[in-house]
């Protein structure tokens, strides 16, 4: 990384030598400082943790009991041999964070995944000004431009009545940390009996225990008779698509949330009914509004659409260069966390 060291790129992971710890280390490590409990972001096998308090539920499930966590508020500093370090909210999921580092005056945010949209189940971003700033770019072309959620959850809704009306039970994919909750705190919890599945119910009881505003769920491994799934709504994970699990549930539509839905195409290679058009991560304008805000003389894109989205900013007047890291396959990794339902 050019220009300055505080913060560098290791076969590891983001490294802060002055404090010796790293960021969101994809192998093991004496100290990690972790953004957020998705699986490409926090790794099994380091030696402490330091985590956002609003986020230590689901990164103890993610870790494990016997992993040494420790935590901290946001806005919140700890100094760890010199260098000053905050977690700030990133809006991605809950207890994800942005992970301000200062040392002798300069500033580093690296914002691990992010957005701005409004969002229940998650803190809202806050803007962080530093003098470098790593972003991500998963959604990095112009062509993805979120429609507000309201929109993407009456999709579902009138989706799901029609399911109860031709006798379907209701089947929707969406990333067991932080999708899913944020589709039921967001849909009409009247229209009928919601489902979870084993990896779903487990982080959804962590969210609740958070203060999260969440409906009554029932694990599909509990239900005794096929008779109960009648006009319900089944929330699974990817992991889920495809497999033995869902032939319990008899005539069933399925539907896909994910940015991904915005492409022609997507939908049909995931081989589902319905894509519905949710996202966790910035897009295209909310990735121009971070990286404006943030101030900073350099911006680092890691993860997603990097050379385009270097491109653009450097042509618009922004020093910006491509950052090549282990995140962005948090679908992949999430069976880490999955059981059979």
């Amino acid at each position: 990384m050019k220009r300055s060291t505080l913060v560098k790129l290791t076969d590891r992971g983001l490294y802060c030598e002055q404090g010796d710890f790293y960021i969101d280390p994809w192998l093991p490590v004496k100290r990690a400082v972790v953004t957020h409990a998705h699986a490409d972001h926090t790794y099994r096998g380091n030696q402490d943790y330091l985590v956002p308090e609003e986020g230590a539920r689901l990164s103890r499930i993610r870790l494990g009991d016997e992993a040494k966590i420790s935590t901290q508020k946001y806005g919140e500093t700890a100094t760890i041999d010199g260098v000053k370090v905050s977690f700030h909210p990133a809006g991605h999921v809950l207890g994800s964070a942005q992970v301000r580092v200062e040392y002798k005056g300069e500033v580093w945010c690296v914002s691990g995944d992010y957005k701005l949209m409004p969002d229940a189940t998650a803190a809202p971003y806050e803007f962080v000004k530093c003098h470098h700033f790593i972003t991500e770019a998963t959604f990095g072309l112009p062509i993805y431009r979120w429609q507000p959620t309201e929109f993407i959850f009456e999709e579902i809704n009138d989706w799901w009545r029609l399911n109860q009306e031709k006798g379907k039970v209701s089947v929707i994919f969406a990333y067991s940390v932080g999708k899913s909750q944020r589709i039921m705190n967001g849909i009409d919890r009247s229209i009928g009996k919601i489902f979870t599945h084993g990896a779903v119910e487990r982080l959804t009881e962590a969210y609740r225990e958070s203060g999260v505003d969440l409906p009554d769920t029932k694990y599909v491994g509990a239900v005794e008779s096929k008779k109960e799934f009648a006009g319900s709504l089944i929330v699974a994970p990817p992991s889920a698509h495809g497999s033995q699990w869902l032939k319990r549930f008899g005539a069933h539509s399925t539907g896909f949330a994910s940015g991904w839905m915005m492409v022609r195409g997507a939908r049909r290679r995931k081989a589902v009914d319905r894509g519905f058009v949710l996202s966790d991560h910035a897009d295209w304008t909310e990735l121009q509004t971070a990286i404006k805000n943030a101030e900073a003389e350099t911006v680092y894109v890691t993860h997603g659409f990097i050379p385009e989205l270097v491109r653009w900013l450097n042509e618009n007047g922004q020093h910006a260069v491509p950052l090549k890291t282990n995140y962005g396959d948090e679908e992949e990794k999430e069976e880490l966390i999955t059981d059979n339902g």
